[in-house]
């Protein structure tokens, strides 16, 4: 069996973040070569992260940025709070992040193909679950293309947004304000129109079923539908919301104040916790 030099053990570690105890066996088991090394290593995170598929990722850290007129959001998932603070961890994610700005790719699948570290993001954060012991997936993904993206961070790392402006020349408290609004209020489109009809068909049916259970006459129970309807899209629209702010005007009003040509052209929102 070769010698196993701490230099090499160091090496090895560096290079793929794993313990300095499973660098050593992984230097063993490949008889001192550091490229079968790497491919031990490599299948003990695919072998940890296929024995905890059906395990539930239900923490991690979310992350969002603006690049030019691009953003982008990336939610990196694992099993424990401990590993979702880690400082490593956390340096992952914005890894991936700055490879998806840096590439703009069209979905998630795309993002997880694209080259890092001379592997895929996919293999990276494979290899990272055997590192950590726990299981870790790209949870989310997704991006926002517009003359002025705003962002939100929330100081948790678990909850981000974005927010798409028509103009370059937002008002930087204005366009904030609606990016912390999306991340409170949780919206579902930009406004009522934006609303799927099958979203709007749904609550009207729940509608009907709770006037129904309530004894309420049959010959208004639609009307009383249409009115639960009337709510749902005030209160899960961003521009027909109450302005978090400001309960006394919408979030389309405190627009139109800043600038009566002022559109919102789409956002995201992701929260771990969701």
């Amino acid at each position: 069996m070769a010698e196993i030099k701490s230099a090499d053990v160091v090496k090895l570690r560096k290079a793929t973040g794993a313990g300095m105890m499973d660098c050593k066996k992984a230097l063993q088991e490949a008889n001192g070569d550091f490229e079968k090394a790497v491919e031990v290593l490599r299948k003990k995170g695919q072998a940890i992260a296929s024995k905890r598929a059906d395990r539930e990722a239900s923490e991690g850290n979310v992350q969002a940025k603006v690049k030019g007129n691009f953003g982008a959001i990336v939610a990196l998932n694992c099993e424990t709070d401990f590993v979702s603070k880690n400082e490593d961890f956390i340096k992952l994610v914005a890894s991936i992040l700055d490879l998806a700005l840096e590439n703009k790719p069209s979905d998630l699948e795309a993002l997880k193909a694209l080259p890092m570290d001379g592997k895929t993001v996919a293999d990276v954060v494979t290899e990272r679950s055997g590192v950590i012991g726990e299981k870790i997936e790209l949870g989310y993904y997704d991006f926002i293309r517009a003359e002025k993206v705003q962002v939100y961070n929330h100081f948790s790392n678990m909850l981000s947004t974005l927010v798409g402006f028509n103009k370059a020349d937002v008002d930087e408290q204005v366009a904030k304000d609606v990016a912390m609004q999306v991340a409170a209020m949780s919206p579902v489109a930009v406004d009522k129109d934006d609303v799927p009809a099958e979203v709007i068909a749904k609550e009207k049916e729940l509608g009907r079923e709770k006037a129904l259970q309530e004894g309420k006459p049959e010959n208004i129970v639609d009307r009383i539908a249409e009115g639960m309807v009337t709510k749902f899209l005030k209160d899960n629209t961003l521009l027909n919301q109450e302005f978090t702010k400001d309960a006394k005007k919408t979030v389309g009003q405190y627009l139109k104040e800043s600038d009566k040509d002022l559109k919102v052209t789409g956002f995201k929102r992701y929260s771990v916790k969701d």
